[in-house]
Parts: structure tokens; sequence; C-alpha cells
């Protein structure tokens, strides 16, 4: 009998562990469910938090816009003069500083960014080509095929975005000096770098030897120059081209349709060209509205190849690379002038419209809020009120 009912005691108490590990389980499970939620509402807690705070530091900017204005006009010529000073005086310092440029004020547009939410701008080639910058800079300063990359990139797509979508030189606003030498910086770093650093220098010209024409570290080969400068390049871009896609268009897209305050690149150039009904938006429309998007690509594309081809004879030429260098810092200065001299004036003319629509409507809603505040709350006071006035009348009436 003993051994008959161990295999039952057995069973029952297999059936006793799994009911309790089923029940921990869902105990398990309840606890993560609580505590997902906990999380949740104290990240939109957070999040409340942080947007209230943003709009108040936003107002308090607006108050204090002009002198905001002035010292950031300061700081920026003050900054830029340093800059031109370093580079003549220690021009091998020049990658650092590009450095600590970068690590310390893209975080920060990250932040404005994403208040404003133009965060999804951060994902453009200029930030990505920049990333690729840093780790050359800072991980691989000797590796002659990841700088000849970086090369092609600063001195294709970012030296002509300047002038061809006229990145503006403008002292007073942090964020146009901040996109300027994102596109700017890079090429002046690689430059240096190519020509002034000392290093550099002497491994391009040995004593005793005649002076070489090409990168001291690589053979002075003509196809090792097209593929590094050109056909790797194109690739990387390539590589961005899908990743960017796949992110902005396939997994944020219902995100975007959901909002569309959300601001990316085909966003705002497609809405300032259909404004000014220019070129780019009549060569995006040639294969009608519904791929305008698979056209800006394709010219963007376009654009991207023809100005890594330029870097080419750029590379081999210090004369060629100096006056590019002058074209794109008087280009960067010009659209700053244009932008003073024709959109300013304009932008204070609307600002003044909007405060005088505003003010007789706040005038109105003082008046009233004053009115609220004079007559009596209880409704009791009223009659009484009323009433008294009334009598008031009545006896005046009444007197001889």
């Amino acid at each position: 009998m003993a051994s008959n009912e161990d295999p039952i005691e057995e069973v029952v108490s297999n059936g006793d562990s799994f009911g309790k590990a089923k029940q921990s389980l869902k105990d398990r499970s309840k606890k993560v469910a609580q505590t997902k939620e906990i999380l949740s509402k104290q990240a939109n807690q957070t999040k409340e938090i942080l947007s209230k705070q943003a709009v108040k530091i936003a107002k308090q900017a607006e108050e204090h816009e002009s002198f905001i204005s002035k010292v950031t006009h300061l700081l920026g010529v003050l900054g830029f003069g340093g800059f031109c000073f370093l580079l003549g005086a220690r021009p091998q310092d020049i990658p650092y500083v590009y450095c600590l440029f970068y690590v310390t004020f893209v975080p920060l547009r990250w932040i404005y960014y994403r208040i404003k939410k133009w965060h999804y701008y951060l994902l453009d080639f200029c930030y990505y080509a920049n990333t690729i910058f840093l780790v050359d800079l800072l991980l691989y300063p000797k590796n002659e095929k990841l700088f000849m990359v970086c090369f092609s990139f600063a001195e294709g797509p970012l030296a002509w975005a300047i002038i061809v979508w006229r990145c503006s030189l403008v002292f007073s606003s942090a964020d146009k000096i901040v996109s300027v030498l994102i596109h700017l910086l890079p090429g002046l770093v690689f430059f240096t770098i190519r020509w002034w650093n000392p290093a550099t220098f002497e491994a391009m010209h040995p004593e005793g030897t005649l002076r070489r024409t090409s990168w001291p570290y690589v053979v002075e080969d003509k196809y090792f120059l097209l593929t590094w400068l050109f056909l790797v390049p194109l690739v990387a871009y390539t590589l961005w081209q899908v990743l960017y896609f796949l992110i902005v268009n396939v997994l944020r897209r219902q995100r975007l349709l959901r909002d569309p305050e959300v601001m990316t690149s085909y966003r705002e150039l497609s809405k300032k060209a259909q404004k000014a009904n220019n070129v780019w938006w009549r060569l995006s429309g040639l294969l009608g509205d519904q791929n305008r998007l698979l056209m800006y690509i394709l010219l963007q594309g376009i654009f991207t190849v023809a100005t890594m081809a330029l870097t080419v004879p750029i590379f081999l030429s210090y004369e060629l690379h100096a006056v590019f260098q002058i074209l794109k810092v008087s280009a960067a200065v010009w659209n700053g002038g244009s932008f003073l001299v024709d959109v300013v004036p304009r932008q204070v003319i609307l600002k003044e419209k909007k405060k005088s629509e505003m003010k007789p409507a706040l005038n109105q809603q003082d008046q009233s809020a004053n009115m609220q505040q004079e007559q009596p709350a209880n409704p009791i006071e009223n009659t009484m009120n009323v009433t008294q006035s009334n009598t008031n009348q009545s006896t005046e009436v009444d007197e001889p």
C-alpha cells in the first residue's frame, strides 16, 4: 500500500509545485505591469514638466530677444576672430577645436530642436558625416583611407551645401552660426591637415628630395585617389540614404503623419519651394506630385555625385583648395548679409503687426476681467443693490 501511495503523493506534490510556479508567474507579470504603468506615468509627468519649463524659457527668451541677440552677436564675432587667429598661429590645433565645438553644441542643438519638433534634422547627412569626422580625428587620425573619405564628405556635399542651400553666417543668431560651422568647419579642418599641419608639411617636403603632390601616406595613384575620394564615399552616402529612408519614411511614418508640426528636411524644403514656386519645386514635380519624395532623393543623389567628383582636383591642388575655402566663407558671409538686409526687416514688420493685432484682444480681455471683478458674486447682493437703487430713485422723485 505504501508503495502505491508514493506515486500519488508525488503527483500531488508536483501539482502543487506547478500551481505555485504558475501563481508566482502571475504575480510577477502583475508586478511588471504595475511597474510599467508607474514608469509610464512618471515619464508622462516628466514630459509635462519639461514642456512647461521649455514654454517658460521660450517666453522669457522672447521677452529678452534683443539683449540675447546682442550677446550672441558679441560672442559670435569674438569666437570667429579667435578661431581665425588660431587658424594662422596653431593650425595643428584646429581639429581639437572642431571636436570641442561638435561635442558641445550638437547635444544642445538636439535639446533645442526636440522642443521645437525639429529633431529629425539631426538625421540629415551633415550630422552623419560630422560623426564620421569625429571618429576619424579622435580614434584614427593616421588612417589615410578614412581621411580621404572624410575629405570627400567635407569638401563635397557639406561644402557646396553652404552655397546651394544658402547657409547664412549671422552672428546674432546662434542657430545660424551652428548651422554654418557644421558645414564650414570640417573643410577647414581637413584643409589644415592636408596642407598646413607641420607633420604633413614635413612629410610633403622631405629634405634632399622633390616635393610630393599627393597625400604623403599613399602612393601617387590616380585610381587609388578616385576609389577613396569618390567611390567609397558614394557607397557610404548610399548607406546613409537607405537608413534615413527606413527611419523617417517607414519606421516613423505614422508619427510624422499624426503631427504635421514635426519637421524634416524634405518637409521644410518642399514647403519653401512650393511657396516660392522655384526651380526645385518644378524639378521635383517632373514625375508627378505622388513621386516628389523620390525625385527629391534622386536630385540629392545627383548633387552628391557631382560635388564628390570635384573633390579629386581639390585634393591635388593647394591653390584650388585655398580658393575654395575663400569661396565658402564668402558665400556664408554674403548669405548672412542678404538675410540681415532682406529678411530681418520683413520679420520685424510681421512681429509688429502681430503685436498690434494682439493688443485690442488683450485690452478686451482685461476689460471683461475687470467687469467681472467689479460685479458682486452673490446674486442676493445683486437684488439688494437693485432694490436699494430703485428706492433711492423713488425718494428722489417724491421730494418737492
